[in-house]
């Protein structure tokens, strides 16, 4: 993933903005979270070819902010 600016899944349609310390997906509905947060919530259920995160989120250590 080398690119710059704003990608979209084609599974489940949630941008993803690369920024310094981390990615930020922004959904639909409610706050924007991180690659953990979309993986917990759409991802481990979708399991679909082109899904971009399908590392679940792990280039982003856990923490405190991707708690759902």
């Amino acid at each position: 993933m080398t690119e710059f600016g704003p990608q979209v899944c084609p599974v489940c349609s949630v941008k993803i903005l690369k920024m310094i310390g981390g990615d930020r997906v922004e959904f639909a509905a409610g706050p924007p979270g991180t690659r953990a947060i979309l993986w917990k919530r759409v991802c481990q259920y979708t399991k679909k070819p082109g899904c971009i995160n399908q590392e679940g989120g792990s280039a982003n250590p856990g923490g405190s902010a991707n708690r759902i």
